[in-house]
């Protein structure tokens, strides 16, 4: 057994996400979107690397040491399975251990509306599911998966930087490839993907403008694409998509995004009151027929409006979630405060809702 272990059994024996091991610091857990530090002294680097490079390969050694920051998933037998990220830092090295829940939960359990499910039920085009770093991107488009393996008979290719949760062929057939262990970026595997019958393509991140463009591609030849992006509500998204590209090229861009892209489902994390876990909050955008227009005329300000002209088929937007949940007396008030959109327009649902603002 590495030494790291008993960290790692920590985090799960504590309902913890995520391990901070760093030179020169107390190690953490983060329960509950909190850091909390362990009761020990800070950890040298000496013992920091010991205890991390321990558990690398000599190939992912050699990458490490050569770039200074590598992805990968690691698992410890009967604890659970957990996507890793060590880095260099001031003080020496650092890694960040997240766990990756062994079961895949549906929707319904992860607090997500239903609704949302009709994204998994479409035959082709592009979903992107958006928020922050550990807003739970990974843990919904799993679920999306689930979804789909449980009820529809598809080839399903996800692409990830590491594999997170690992797919049991159920009623699909599912094709789980590996950056640097399986392929060498998501272009390479998108481009492949083309000639590997499939039905269904998860891109773990688009993160240049080779990926994107591949991606739509990939939605406009009658595949069902789903990848995710940093952005925190649909305009913002469709905004980020189009900005990747040089300017002369943004016009073409919008007009084959306002086909394919078939749906956008932006989500927060907020602590609940009780301090004892988080729940989530998010945007949901369905593609419409006013929806093309306005992603090919550049006029994204106007997706909220037909969010709000949606409601009837299940669209909602962000800030209306969050007051939801403030109906409901699950956040503190501050907290939704600090996560809302349109600070000005939640502060006015706020007084709408009878909810006495801070």
């Amino acid at each position: 057994m590495a030494k790291i272990d008993k960290f790692l059994k920590a985090v799960r024996e504590y309902k913890g996400s995520d391990l901070h091991l760093l030179a020169g610091v107390v190690p953490k857990i983060r329960i509950h979107g909190q850091l909390q530090p362990l009761d020990m002294p800070p950890i040298s680097n000496k013992k920091c690397t010991q205890l991390l490079l321990e558990i690398l390969s000599d190939t992912q050694k050699q990458r490490f040491l050569k770039k200074y920051d590598i992805d990968f998933a690691y698992q410890v037998p009967g604890v659970a399975r957990f996507r890793v990220n060590f880095f260099m830092q001031r003080q020496g090295i650092g890694g960040v251990f997240r766990i990756i829940p062994t079961e895949i939960k549906r929707l319904t359990e992860l607090g997500i509306p239903t609704v949302a499910e009709r994204f998994a039920e479409l035959k082709s085009g592009l979903v992107l599911v958006t928020g922050p770093t550990g807003s739970g991107k990974s843990t919904t488009l799993a679920a999306l998966v689930d979804y789909i393996n449980r009820n529809y008979s598809k080839h399903i290719i996800t692409i990830e930087d590491p594999i997170e949760f690992v797919h049991m062929n159920k009623k699909s057939v599912i094709t789980q490839r590996e950056l640097w262990h399986d392929t060498n970026t998501f272009a390479d595997a998108l481009r492949a993907a083309s000639r590997e019958d499939p039905d269904v393509v998860l891109v773990g991140e688009m993160r240049d403008l080779e990926t994107i463009s591949l991606a739509i591609s990939l939605a406009e030849t009658g595949l069902l694409v789903f990848a995710t992006l940093h952005t925190n509500h649909a305009a913002k998204t469709v905004d980020r998509m189009i900005d990747v590209f040089p300017t002369e090229q943004q016009p073409q861009i919008r007009t084959m995004l306002s086909f394919s892209l078939k749906g956008v489902l932006s989500q927060l994390l907020i602590p609940c009151k009780d301090l004892k876990g988080r729940i989530p909050v998010c945007e949901i955008l369905f593609s419409t027929s006013g929806l093309h227009n306005i992603i090919r005329e550049g006029r994204t300000e106007k997706i909220a409006s037909v969010i709000e002209g949606g409601r009837g088929m299940g669209m909602q937007r962000m800030d209306d979630s969050i007051i939801a949940a403030c109906k409901q007396d699950l956040v503190d008030i501050r907290e939704a405060y600090i996560k809302a959109v349109e600070k000005q327009r939640f502060a006015m649902l706020l007084k709408q809702a009878g909810i006495e603002h801070y």
